[in-house]
């Protein structure tokens, strides 16, 4: 596996291999970043993964400092999945000046649900990927491969590529889980013992949402008052929810009409916190 940290290092190992498949990340690697390493593999050319804890997507009050940086971990499990180049770029390699210019998304799609609750988050996020496409798949193009459980941001992305026609195929990845049922994510790491075992709750409070919604009769309405019930549910053992909810999966907004489910598709998605813990899953119905 070949590492970049500079774009022209980059640009040298890309050179002649053919169309990327491309996953980008934060770093802090588990099973859910590697299932998707491994099903870009087949994808393109040349499978490029990135590491870089992006610090526009990061609020003033969140963790940019103490994010986990777990470098050659990292390293290790890419090259077992058999990712060909690493980039890794430093801060000043990436943002040399102040990034003026930047993507700021639809906000019908940003500015609800996650960027509710994390102003700017998804200005920064696309302002990010926007430029890691231009670092890494270029005017040429490619696939860019991102997971399912950070639904949202996997929409955002989409409208962006199709928006500015970028010649980019972007591929989702199921969620991975634990075998409790919890969704992997980077700050699983975070929660203590106690925290842990009962974490897999956030899961399951969107199962039962997602059961009871499909039982709404159509001309019953009712669904805000579900939404309520599974909040204070996850309240009542010891969560702090930001939100969970039922959105259509075509755009997220909630469901129109008679407030029935049927002959449509959708999705729960729920935030929330457990100690200092702010975790997040979703479930398509």
């Amino acid at each position: 596996m070949l590492i970049a940290h500079t774009l022209a290092d980059l640009r040298q190992a890309l050179a002649g291999r053919g169309r990327p498949a491309f996953v980008p990340t934060m770093g802090n690697l588990h099973a859910g970043h590697i299932s998707l390493v491994e099903q870009a593999r087949p994808l393109g050319d040349v499978t490029v993964a990135s590491i870089f804890v992006n610090r526009l997507q990061f609020l003033p009050h969140e963790d940019f400092d103490s994010y986990p940086r777990t470098w050659e971990a990292d390293c290790a499990q890419l090259r077992e999945a058999g990712c060909d180049v690493l980039f890794a770029p430093r801060e000043a390699d990436l943002y040399p000046e102040p990034q003026t210019f930047k993507v700021h998304p639809d906000p019908a799609l940003a500015d609800i649900l996650e960027g509710h609750f994390r102003p700017g988050f998804f200005v920064g996020v696309c302002t990010v990927v926007m430029k890691l496409f231009a670092c890494v798949l270029g005017a040429s193009g490619g696939t860019a491969v991102f997971g399912k459980k950070d639904y949202q941001q996997l929409m955002v992305i989409r409208q962006m590529v199709r928006q500015f026609a970028l010649p980019i195929d972007v591929v989702a990845g199921e969620t991975r889980r634990a075998e409790d049922g919890l969704a992997l994510s980077s700050r699983n790491g975070y929660l203590g013992t106690q925290e842990r075992s009962r974490a897999r709750q956030l899961a399951q409070a969107l199962q039962a949402l997602a059961d009871a919604a499909l039982a709404v009769q159509p001309g019953q309405g009712g669904l805000g008052a579900l939404e309520q019930q599974a909040i204070e549910a996850l309240r009542s053992q010891g969560w702090q929810p930001d939100y969970l909810t039922v959105r259509r999966r075509s755009d997220l907004q909630p469901p129109s009409g008679d407030g029935s489910l049927r002959g449509g598709t959708w999705v729960a998605l729920g935030a929330a916190r457990l100690g200092s813990t702010r975790l997040i899953d979703n479930l398509e119905f």
